[in-house]
């Protein structure tokens, strides 16, 4: 995973908003396929935060025995320490091979809180952990070797773009920890992360147009500039500016793209909503951009 796309699925709901598992299973298999560093089931894409525990355990399950091993397995978790520790441990039952911890809900904390919820969490199980700096939770200097003390804490997500806050605490933190880009269209931002040594990054867009992931990212790692440009242009900038429209399209516009290109992965739960017409007309008119591109530099 030290230069990698990572997917971070979608979960499919039917139209009585249960979730549908043979389609999470075809969706997965189409995102392994591609050729991720790792998958990330039940994130903030995957809507974590409306699924219940036993549709969590299934969901995960499902996902590490599509994977088979090929891939590794990486759920997430959130909350307070004792729902996380919950869901965390039915993330072990269902195989994963590590958790990404999310923020805790709502509240902002001091660093001796931040460390002490991982601590709750860490002690309860033994599947190594990635601790997810976004939101209301930033990570210290001082508070690494704390987090480092702590037997499975193996990294950190980072969503704050602030690169030399980031660049600090990779070099403050143990030489084997993972850093990973976790910004909201992570592309924007892949060159400067992997200036400061951070090559790996999560996809939104790997959910919908894996294809076109995969190109930018081989473009950036070849020192494809022109190719990146590109894309960066031609498709990842209008996307986010089409995003930044819409409350909680992070993941409704990421899954009403993925029904666009014939994903059987139904709508979002609510308190998310569907994108309107009119978005739905210009997300599909940059589909047809983005894959043009991608077909020009082949």
């Amino acid at each position: 995973m030290d230069a990698a796309v990572l997917s971070f699925p979608l979960t499919p709901f039917d139209d009585e908003g249960r979730v549908d598992l043979a389609a999470f299973r075809s969706h997965v298999r189409g995102q392994i396929a591609e050729g991720p560093g790792a998958l990330f089931p039940c994130c903030g894409t995957g809507e974590f935060f409306s699924l219940a525990e036993d549709e969590y355990e299934a969901l995960v399950t499902a996902a590490v025995e599509e994977a088979a091993g090929a891939v590794p397995v990486v759920a997430g978790a959130g909350y307070g320490w004792a729902q996380a520790a919950r869901f965390v441990a039915a993330a072990e039952r269902a195989g994963a091979d590590a958790v990404l911890l999310m923020p805790p809900y709502l509240v902002e904390t001091p660093q001796r809180g931040l460390v002490e919820h991982v601590r709750e969490v860490a002690r309860r199980t033994s599947l190594p952990l990635v601790v997810y700096q976004r939101a209301q939770v930033k990570i210290a200097l001082g508070t690494v070797p704390e987090l480092a003390a702590i037997g499975n804490v193996i990294g950190i997500k980072d969503g704050h773009c602030d690169l030399d806050q980031l660049q600090r605490l990779r070099l403050a933190a143990p030489p084997e920890w993972l850093f990973f880009n976790g910004a909201a269209t992570a592309e924007l931002q892949a060159r400067a992360y992997r200036g400061v040594g951070v090559p790996a990054y999560s996809s939104a867009v790997h959910a919908f147009a894996p294809e076109i992931s995969q190109a930018f990212f081989r473009a950036l790692h070849s020192g494809d500039d022109e190719t990146v440009d590109k894309l960066l242009s031609g498709f990842y900038v209008p996307l986010v500016e089409l995003r930044d429209r819409g409350t909680g399209y992070a993941v409704s516009l990421v899954k009403a793209a993925a029904r666009l290109r014939g994903a059987e992965v139904g709508p979002v739960r609510a308190p998310l909503a569907d994108p309107p017409p009119e978005h739905l007309a210009e997300l599909e008119a940059l589909l047809t951009t983005g894959l043009a591109l991608v077909g020009a530099t082949r």
